[in-house]
């Protein structure tokens, strides 16, 4: 516990002297695909905020200068199972984005889904040392949460006070400087299996970078493709990717609960890859062209040609109607959906006061997906983009990338954690587990 505190303590201050040097790289790691964006921070002196969308979406000071993707290599399910494959395609990223940009980056902020996460919801309290709350009193009532025993071979990846309560005034988000007597908090923690990070940190090491940062997609998706009232009011962020689909739910600003379902668009290509018995690549083009998970009378008719390359050629010359290809399509995609629908069950989504659902990621653009959703999940479903970053090429600017544009928003704006309070030492107790959901029904 200790190690993991410290070590995340240095990837801040090593974030802080990436943020002086002035640029950072961002790296998102997936199952499909690899993106890198590279940031310049210096909007303060050029006036960049003031451009376009203004300091609340977040945008105040930096810009994107770089951007690469790459098809990824050595993922699967979210976690890396081949290191010099991934390293290879991490590399290749870095490269080309630090090629666009023109500058040499020696700092990267990761991402990354799958993992197990696994959320726990903790509370303390203590009394108010002088009446006025200072910043040790947030230390000491932040290392007052009972810790759970969340087992061996696990690490803590986000720990955030979402709540603060000052007497009996609840829902405060920064009790600093304020007056009272007892002061308590509600914490959300987020673990995740230790072996994923360790390689992804082991990568990104093995391609001469330092590492600044890490958080769960599931968190960043969320950040960047949730509009301001769906983070305070309530709202769940579905992330289809290739290899894993990260579900995250925000309430007054914060996450407080994410999992993953280890399914996404990647399962889908391989059961039209099984069922046409055509090549994967083949498979993929033909899911992006033709796909759907609505078929209609027209379906039956429109017919899709399957060229191959195995040289049997009555092999490769066959038509398929697009009903069939739908047909194939709709039963993982529904399969998908059911277990993500049985995580927000899990996590008592619908005690929340508002329970939008935004899906987003690669896999969300198949059309149809959100009336299948709202069916399967029965709330109001949207399709959501990432918000406009400066500096974002054309073509990173899709569901895709919801995570890569989250991560500019963590980097830039990181929310307070655990590791940013100087705690006692001796305060890392094993206690009790409470679940993310009790406090929604006591506190919201």
């Amino acid at each position: 516990m200790i190690e993991l505190y410290e070590s995340q303590r240095a990837m801040r201050t090593m974030r802080k002297a990436a943020m002086q040097r002035g640029v950072v790289a961002i790296l998102d790691v997936g199952s499909s695909k690899i993106s890198c964006l590279v940031l310049r921070f210096d909007g303060a002196e050029h006036g960049f905020e003031n451009d376009g969308i203004g300091p609340l979406a977040g945008q105040a000071g930096f810009r994107v200068i770089g951007a690469a993707t790459t098809r990824s290599r050595g993922v699967k399910f979210g976690e890396i199972c081949a290191m010099q494959e991934t390293e290879r395609a991490i590399r290749t990223a870095l490269q080309a984005a630090q090629k666009m940009a023109n500058i040499r980056v020696d700092h990267v902020i990761a991402c990354f889904a799958g993992a197990e996460p696994r959320s726990y919801g903790l509370a303390g309290q203590v009394e108010v040392a002088e009446q006025i709350v200072s910043e040790q009193d947030i230390s000491r009532v932040l290392s007052a949460c009972d810790v759970p025993d969340y087992g061996v071979g696990r690490e803590v990846l986000h720990a955030q006070p979402v709540n603060f309560a000052l007497d009996h005034r609840s829902g405060l988000a920064d009790p600093r400087g304020q007056m009272g007597n007892t002061l308590s908090t509600d914490m959300h923690m987020l673990t995740i299996d230790a072996a994923a990070v360790q390689n992804l940190a082991h990568c990104v090491k093995r391609c001469d970078m330092e590492l600044a940062g890490i958080a769960s997609s599931a968190y960043v998706s969320g950040i960047s493709a949730l509009v301001e009232d769906e983070q305070e009011l309530g709202a769940a962020c579905i992330d289809l990717g290739g290899g894993a689909t990260s579900l995250s739910i925000f309430m007054k600003k914060h996450m407080i609960y994410a999992d993953s379902v280890r399914m996404g668009g990647d399962h889908v290509t391989s059961d039209i890859s099984m069922g046409l018995s055509v090549p994967y690549n083949t498979a993929e083009r033909i899911k992006t062209f033709y796909g759907g998970v609505v078929a209609t009378g027209m379906d039956d008719r429109e017919m899709i040609e399957i060229g191959g390359d195995t040289g049997d050629w009555e092999h490769d010359r066959r038509s398929v109607s697009r009903a069939e290809l739908i047909g194939i399509m709709r039963p993982r995609v529904e399969e998908i959906l059911e277990e993500v629908r049985a995580r927000l069950d899990a996590a008592g989504f619908e005690h929340l006061p508002s329970q939008q659902i935004v899906l987003t990621g690669g896999g969300s653009q198949i059309p149809g997906l959100d009336g299948l959703a709202s069916k399967i999940l029965g709330q109001q479903v949207r399709l959501g983009r990432p918000l406009r970053v400066h500096g974002l090429p054309q073509a990173a600017t899709g569901p895709g990338f919801a995570s890569a544009v989250g991560m500019c928003l963590f980097a830039a704006h990181p929310q307070d954690e655990w590791w940013d309070f100087d705690l006692p030492v001796d305060r890392y107790p094993a206690r009790s587990l409470k679940r993310a959901v009790k406090w929604f029904r006591d506190n919201w």
